[in-house]
């Protein structure tokens, strides 16, 4: 092996003698082709000027940029303590939740009373249409004209009443019928409206702020439809009182009717 190395440098020297101007141009090449070693930043111009440059940006975004968003910061922490201390304070709304939370169980007391049974009649017909006017289901409605016929009897035939009389009996039976199956309605949407209170006050204890609003809205809402339902309850008193009062009217007229034909026939016995 070392044989080999020392005919290998002897043929090379031997060739450089040889070609001693393509040696050189050789030796010319490799020396400019060599890497040369890295300067370090802190001798290079380019660096240094680079340096400075990114540490103006960095200044600048310190200083300048940071100092805006800091500002921006510090108004926001500011808007969110307001709101969180005067528009909407936690403490308050903890409060209102438990307030609304010990109306619930009231509301609750209130449905355990309202649903205690009220019925008093005995006999089989007479319990049967009680049942079905506190039903407060108006699928029953069907079912309260025939009830109601058990009880009371039906409209008594020509040959036992006047026309008057049918007339007048018939339609104080109408309204009669009309006001419990009226008041099976609202008794129905009575319960519906309790119901939807239920969850609106569910609704209401876990609301945030800015949901509140709606749920207020949608219980305005509820009032309304409430109001609507007292009216036409008001109306049915009213149409009963009104059939009442035309009733007593035309007793009167028959009675006036039955002396003026009293009073002829007395005359015609005397003369």
């Amino acid at each position: 092996m070392k044989q080999r190395l020392l005919d290998l440098l002897r043929t090379t020297l031997s060739w450089v003698r040889r070609h001693k101007l393509r040696a050189a141009s050789m030796l010319l090449i490799l020396m400019m082709l060599w890497p040369q070693p890295v300067r370090g930043q802190f001798f290079s111009p380019c660096c240094a000027i680079m340096a400075a440059g990114l540490g103006t940006i960095s200044r600048t975004l310190t200083h300048i940029v940071g100092g805006g968003l800091a500002n921006i910061l510090g108004i926001d922490r500011t808007m969110a303590k307001f709101q969180t201390t005067v528009v909407w304070p936690v403490n308050l709304i903890d409060q209102t939740r438990g307030l609304v939370a010990s109306l619930g169980s009231t509301y609750g007391q209130i449905q355990t009373i309202t649903s205690q049974p009220v019925q008093s009649a005995t006999l089989p017909a007479s319990h049967q249409l009680e049942q079905n006017l506190l039903s407060a289901d108006s699928a029953n409605i069907g079912n309260t004209a025939a009830d109601y016929t058990n009880v009371y009897g039906a409209v008594p035939p020509a040959t036992q009443a006047s026309p008057e009389v049918q007339n007048m009996v018939d339609m104080g039976d109408a309204v009669a019928l009309d006001a419990m199956k009226r008041a099976i309605e609202i008794d129905n949407l009575a319960h519906l409206e309790i119901q939807a209170a239920n969850q609106l006050n569910a609704a209401i204890q876990k609301a945030a702020p800015g949901s509140a609003p709606i749920i207020e809205a949608e219980a305005d809402a509820w009032l309304v439809r409430a109001n609507a339902y007292t009216q036409t309850a008001t109306a049915d008193l009213m149409r009963v009182r009104a059939v009442g009062l035309a009733n007593q009217g035309v007793t009167m007229k028959l009675g006036a009717s039955a002396s003026s034909g009293m009073m002829q026939k007395l005359q015609n016995l005397l003369k």
